[in-house]
């Protein structure tokens, strides 16, 4: 878990790349300290080792040229052997092999040293190479704990639970890896999050047109288009029983008093016509729940029963394809229904 130490004001408005939230780095920083004394320790022990190779490597050279002096005395001496005793001659003969074996040997360490000495530098190297990159890990983590706006935009904070209640987020909170806790939001492409019943996701379509209304402002009407349909159902408000899908509604128009966290609610346009009879469900009757509609349609003093053809409809109201015209008068509810039949049955019409 990570404490934020401090926190951008929710609703303000920043810049990219701008600061808004800060967790606690001193651990982190600390650790920055030690890998820093690691890296410059490792620097420090690759300089000693280079100058503990140059002088291992000068000392050897200084060795093979004493080497070759001695053979090149013995070598000398060899010549004095008719002059001194059998004795000193077969000295001088032991002597001057002694001193080619010395040289010879000195000779072929050569590669075998700077062999070794390449091994331990590179050993160095490596230790003072994985130091500097979990240096620069230490200070990737820290530069982490400053979290900058990744656009510009609006500051909205999260909601996220304190011990047995929900609140939003505050300077001070524990936050658990992977959590959101705020986000920047673009004002000027604004989206709405909404929930549909399952049953009606199979006429829903990416593309097409909303009408989405705020809570706050029940005036205001704005344009959208679904831009996204979720496709695993999750429990809804009501329960488990009733399950939903997310949708998300793209904003085609914005507003200025349009921020983000409004409630609100859209209505998608599943099918539209143009300049056709409305009417309302509650004047549109049948016998059988399959049978034929029909409306009762004001004529006079009387009200006369007409057949009619729907096409499309919604909760409310539906399309009259015919047996109606625009602006004749039918009658709602089942009042509409008993009153007509009264006025037949009287031999007039009802008032």
């Amino acid at each position: 878990m990570l404490v934020l130490l401090s926190l951008i004001a929710p609703g303000s408005h920043v810049k990219k790349g701008e600061v808004v939230a800060e967790f606690d780095r001193q651990f982190q920083l600390l650790r920055i300290d030690d890998y820093k004394a690691t890296v410059t320790q490792a620097g420090a022990n690759i300089r000693k080792l280079k100058a503990d190779l140059a002088v291992t490597e000068e000392a050897h050279r200084q060795s093979i040229r004493v080497a070759k002096a001695s053979l090149d005395k013995a070598a000398l001496d060899l010549k004095t052997l008719e002059v001194v005793s059998d004795i000193d001659a077969e000295r001088l003969r032991l002597a001057k092999e002694e001193a080619e074996s010395r040289y010879k040997q000195l000779l072929s360490e050569v590669r075998l040293l700077e062999t070794s000495q390449r091994a331990s530098l590179r050993v160095s190297e490596i230790e003072w190479e994985q130091a500097k990159i979990e240096l620069q890990r230490a200070q990737n983590n820290v530069d982490r704990m400053l979290i900058k706006a990744p656009m510009d935009g609006i500051v909205v904070m999260q909601t996220i639970r304190r011990g047995m209640e929900m609140g939003q987020v505050q300077q001070g909170d524990q936050v658990y890896p992977g959590q959101a806790f705020l986000q920047i939001v673009d004002p000027s492409s604004m989206v709405l999050n909404a929930n549909i019943n399952q049953v009606d996701s199979e006429a829903l379509r990416i593309g097409m047109k909303a009408v989405v209304r705020l809570d706050a402002y029940p005036g205001l009407e704005l344009p959208a288009h679904i831009y996204s349909i979720g496709a695993v159902p999750v429990a809804g408000r009501r329960g488990t029983f009733m399950k939903e899908l997310k949708v998300r509604l793209k904003l085609d128009k914005m507003d200025p008093r349009v921020i983000p966290d409004l409630s609100a609610s859209a209505d998608v346009v599943l099918e539209t016509v143009k300049q056709a009879a409305i009417a309302p469900l509650n004047g549109i009757f049948r016998d059988t729940p399959n049978g034929k509609p029909y409306v009762f349609v004001q004529s006079g003093d009387a009200w006369d029963r007409r057949e009619v053809t729907l096409g499309l409809q919604n909760n409310v109201a539906a399309e009259v394809r015919s047996g109606v015209r625009p602006g004749e008068v039918i009658g709602v509810g089942q009042g509409a229904a008993k009153t007509a039949d009264a006025g037949k049955a009287g031999g007039k019409s009802p008032g």
